[in-house]
């Protein structure tokens, strides 16, 4: 018995020096791909159509009546939102948001454009989205046109969309949640998600007002 056991010692002494080792190369590896050589580049904010093709062209009706196209809002950064005024949740309380902004940022809210866009003109029309809006705040512009108009906008914003048919007859309308951030020239400037903390969305807002011209 006596005779093996110090071969039983040393292949402990290998393992516990193999564990060793390898607890050794696995932090520098770790480190070469967190920190290191192989660390990934941090990808570069994607800024407008050339990257993301989000900030295209439309054509669409305000809530007065008066035709638009996106160059009317060019020369201020703009907030745009989709949906549809018969939306039970999502719409209000984004809508109620956009209020809630303009109260924080105080005089800068109105360095900004905040555009409502529908997706179920069917419904919205210009009078229905005026009537609509009064519920919030005065400066939220309401756009609205055909169903081909709505759905250019929306592609244009890369905002997705669907007619969902109710029981019993109607509709109601499934569609992106994110509020969409364009800068003064109409790129993409990033999102503010539903439900974000308040704080980030101001935040966000007043980094977009802040950002020179490019």
């Amino acid at each position: 018995m006596s005779s093996r056991r110090p071969n039983v010692l040393c292949v402990v002494r290998r393992i516990l020096w193999g564990t060793v080792a390898f607890a050794v190369v696995a932090i520098a590896f770790g480190w070469a791909l967190r920190d290191g050589p192989f660390a990934p580049k941090t990808p570069p904010v994607a800024t407008g159509p050339a990257s993301l093709g989000i900030g295209g062209p439309f054509a669409l009706t305000d809530q007065t009546g008066r035709a638009v196209t996106e160059r009317d809002f060019r020369g201020r950064p703009m907030a745009v939102f989709f949906g549809f005024t018969h939306c039970p949740d999502i719409c209000p309380t984004t809508l109620g948001e956009f209020a809630a902004y303009m109260e924080t940022l105080g005089p800068d809210a109105d360095r900004m454009h905040w555009v409502f866009i529908t997706v179920d003109p069917e419904r919205d029309t210009p009078e229905h989205l005026a009537r609509y809006l009064t519920l919030f705040d005065a400066r939220v512009r309401g756009l609205t046109g055909t169903e081909a108009q709505a759905a250019q906008a929306a592609r244009s914003i890369r905002v997705a969309f669907r007619r969902v048919p109710l029981e019993g007859g109607g509709y109601t309308m499934d569609h992106t949640a994110s509020t969409f951030l364009l800068d003064a020239q109409g790129r993409f400037a990033g999102t503010i998600d539903f439900h974000e903390p308040d704080a980030v969305a101001v935040e966000k807002l007043r980094g977009l007002l802040r950002a020179p011209a490019r």
